[in-house]
């Protein structure tokens, strides 16, 4: 089994496949494709959740060949009021214990919090070499970020990528300074949080599975935050669905996010939202042919404008098709063989 231990990046130096360049080196842009993470970011609390979504991941992971969902361990809402210390070092403890090449997170408290420095000084420090992020909730302003960012650093993990929520009106507001930040790798939006801080103006069904995708306050928030992120060549992940139970409503909320809202990741709080969130974020089979098809047809070209049934592509085009194999890759998709040779190429230098 691979790893996907580590982020893809544009700058990443990857083997020439045969004849020509490999597509990684010639399309991404300034912006587009400058991260790419699992789709999937599953969050767990409680030790007897940690531990089974950490197990369920290494077997996805098998099954797949690809590690297809980030687990956070979450201290946040996860550790009991008065036992923040000991949460903290659990989460050491199951991070350390994970399966090698799979990716581990940890959600901290937010940096106004006071448990914030100690909850960064005993994770980072005791398994910063291990974890893949820091998710930090409940940020305002990008001096919140320097914050994290400083936090990290004095922990020894000037690395470190940080992953942050945005849950408030004022951090909406903020969303494009936020994403700015260098250290920043991805954006989530805390749709219960977002409501809430709206003193009943929004309703409740406004956090449920349709009313989120309807309610134009949160509509515009999620549009937001898309827009920001991309702008900056970050990810971001959609927000929970509450109504883990019903599989059809995860499937539809999934599907829109990743169609109409362009997000690139989402949130999952059950293992029974994991498969839905894959299936609806991966590319099906007719868009993986194609994009193989006029990828392949590019590179024999040396990247130059090529027409493919009846339609002009040239670099523009071919980086969305490239994403697409890129998506359908970190899904655990089946690939063509040609396609399937740019990833294998590609695994020494991008894991």
């Amino acid at each position: 089994m691979k790893s996907s231990s580590a982020t893809e990046t544009r700058d990443t130096a990857l083997p020439a496949a045969a004849g020509s360049a490999h597509p990684a080196q010639v399309l991404l842009g300034a912006q587009a494709g400058a991260v790419v993470l699992p789709v999937c970011d599953h969050y767990s609390g409680v030790e007897a959740r940690m531990r089974k979504s950490l197990a369920l991941q290494a077997e996805m992971a098998a099954e797949f060949g690809a590690c297809v969902f980030d687990v956070t361990l979450d201290c946040e809402d996860g550790a009991p009021v008065g036992g923040e210390a000991e949460h903290a070092q659990l989460v050491v403890e199951l991070a350390r214990g994970a399966a090698a090449g799979l990716r581990v997170g940890a959600r901290v408290h937010p940096v106004d919090h006071p448990a914030f420095e100690a909850d960064v000084a005993t994770i980072v420090g005791g398994a910063g070499d291990r974890l893949a992020y820091l998710m930090v909730p409940k940020v305002e302003t990008a001096a919140d970020v320097a914050r994290a960012a400083a936090a990290l650093d004095a922990a020894g993990a000037s690395a470190l990528p940080l992953h942050v929520l945005i849950e408030s009106p004022l951090a909406v507001h903020h969303a494009f300074d936020i994403a700015a930040h260098p250290r920043v790798q991805s954006l989530s939006f805390g749709l219960m949080d977002f409501v809430s801080a709206h003193a009943g103006a929004i309703p409740a069904d406004g956090m449920g599975a349709q009313g989120q995708f309807s309610h134009p306050l949160v509509v515009r928030a999620k549009l937001a935050i898309a827009s920001a992120a991309h702008a900056h060549g970050k990810v971001p992940s959609h927000c929970v669905v509450t109504e883990f139970g019903d599989t059809e409503a995860m499937r539809q909320a999934a599907r829109r996010a990743a169609r109409e809202f362009g997000y690139t990741r989402m949130w999952s709080i059950h293992p029974n939202q994991i498969r839905p969130i894959l299936e609806a974020f991966a590319p099906d089979e007719a868009q993986i042919q194609t994009a193989t098809q006029i990828v392949a047809s590019a590179q024999d070209a040396d990247w130059a404008p090529i027409s493919f049934d009846g339609t002009l592509h040239d670099r523009a085009s071919y980086r969305h098709f490239w994403q697409v194999l890129m998506r359908a890759h970190a899904t655990g998709r089946a690939l063509p063989p040609r396609a399937a040779a740019w990833f294998t190429a590609g695994d020494a230098a991008t894991t």
